[in-house]
This record gives structure tokens, C-alpha cells and sequence, in this order.
């Protein structure tokens, strides 16, 4: 082993890691300035508008800041944390698969921005209706902590909002020569079970919200498979033409 090329390369690769916590900070940081904002429309859509808020500690408030910061930092820190991954292992990949794989990283900013709107508007309405049901069904006084609200939120958004970058980072990391078909295909049970317990976590107990999490979460994965596929397939004919022009120069 080269240890010297070891060391340089762990040395790039806490170099990088570093970077990604200093753009997380700084973005969360930066949330920070627009979370009033954002407050206010979560507050003025129901569910937030049909409940009371209140602070049952000095910290709720900060709490709120936290939570909103931390989860709307993952609107940059994802994106860029893929261009971290592509900047590391891009000297082992030929040109065009520089380019090409770099082209992902819009498209995780694309996504994860559909992940927050699915989350938000379809399976936290849904989980707050079955929690407030069940509130009401045993004579229970609604009253609701705003720290608490928030951390029911972004448990919730938080998770479907990463599974649904799951096609184009399988994508990009199947570019990078990663992943491939055959893997997810060898893990795809324990992926579904996996899948299956996080949409279980995050949406009530019943059947049918189980069900309703899960389909989009397998959907996903399925179209990951089919993606990883369609980008190994193009690899796998780049690397022969580019085999036959080197035996063609070699010759």
C-alpha cells in the first residue's frame, strides 16, 4: 500500500468533510434570516391555523429556529454535498463522465424541493389528522407546544424529503462507478424493509397511511433501479468504444 498517497487522500477527504459542515452552518445560519417568514406561512395554513400555539419552556423559541434552520439548510448542504462526493473521486473518471455526473447535482436541488412540498402538503396533513383524531376520541384538551408541533413537522418532512433525492443520487453514484444495477437489485429486500419501517415511523398507525408512504417510498427505489440501469448501460458502451480507440492508437 502507498501510504503516502493514503494520507493525501485522507487528508482531501477531511478537507472536503470540513467544507460540508462549514456550507451546512453557514446555510442554516443564513435560514435563520428567513425564518420569520416562514413561520408565518406555516402558521397560516392549516393544520398550524386551526390550533393554538403555545411555549411551554424559554428555549421553544430558539428550538423553532433550530428546527426550521436546520431543515431548510438542506436545500443547499445536499446539493453541495454531492459536489463534495464528485470532487473527490473525480480523478479516476474520464472527462465526459466529469461532466455528466456533475449534471446530477441540479437536479438533487430540484428534488428535494418536490420532497418538502410532498411531505408538507400530503403525509404531515394526513399524520396530524390521525393524531388529533385520536386526541379528540379520548377527551384530551388539544393544547399544543410549539417546539413540540415543530419537531412532529420536521420528523416528518425531513425524511421524505431525503428519500425522494434517493433516483438521482443513486444516479450520480452510479456515474462515480459506486453503485450499480446488480447491487441494488442483491439489496432490494432489506431496501423495502428498510423503506417500509421509516414510512411506518413518520405516519400513523394504520394501515391505509402506512400503505400511502410506503408505495411512493418503493416507487422511488424501483425507479432508482431503473435509472441506475439506464446510466450503467451507457457506461458500459462509453467504456467500449473508448477501449477500441485505445487498442486502435495502440495499434
Amino acid at each position: 500500500m502507498n501510504w503516502s498517497l493514503f494520507a493525501e487522500h485522507l487528508s482531501e477527504l477531511r478537507k472536503r468533510l470540513f467544507w460540508i459542515l462549514a456550507v451546512f452552518l453557514a446555510s442554516m445560519i443564513t435560514a435563520m434570516f428567513f425564518t420569520d417568514d416562514v413561520l408565518h406561512f406555516l402558521k397560516s395554513r392549516p393544520p398550524a391555523s386551526l390550533v393554538a400555539w403555545n411555549a411551554f419552556s424559554p428555549f421553544d423559541g430558539i428550538k423553532i429556529y433550530m428546527y426550521l434552520s436546520a431543515a431548510l439548510s438542506m436545500i443547499v448542504a445536499v446539493p453541495f454535498t454531492l459536489f463534495q462526493i464528485w470532487g473527490f473521486v473525480k480523478q479516476g473518471l474520464r472527462k465526459d463522465e466529469r461532466k455528466a455526473a456533475l449534471k446530477y447535482i441540479p437536479a438533487a436541488f430540484v428534488l428535494i424541493i418536490v420532497g418538502f412540498a410532498f411531505a408538507y402538503f400530503v403525509v404531515f396533513p394526513m399524520a396530524f389528522r390521525f393524531t388529533t383524531d385520536m386526541t379528540k376520541n379520548l377527551g384530551l384538551v388539544e393544547t399544543y407546544g410549539i417546539a413540540q408541533y415543530f419537531s412532529f413537522l420536521t420528523n416528518i418532512v425531513v425524511p421524505v424529503s431525503l428519500a425522494f433525492e434517493l433516483p438521482v443520487i443513486v444516479m450520480f453514484l452510479t456515474r462515480l462507478r459506486i453503485l450499480n444495477p446488480a447491487k441494488l437489485v442483491k439489496i432490494r429486500k432489506v431496501s423495502y424493509m428498510v423503506l417500509v419501517f421509516i414510512a411506518c415511523m413518520i405516519s400513523p398507525p394504520e394501515f391505509f397511511s402506512h400503505i400511502s408512504v410506503s408505495l411512493p417510498f418503493i416507487a422511488l427505489y424501483e425507479i432508482s433501479v431503473l435509472m441506475s440501469r439506464v446510466v450503467y448501460r451507457k457506461q458500459r458502451r462509453l467504456d467500449t468504444e473508448y477501449g477500441d480507440r485505445m487498442n486502435y492508437g495502440a495499434a
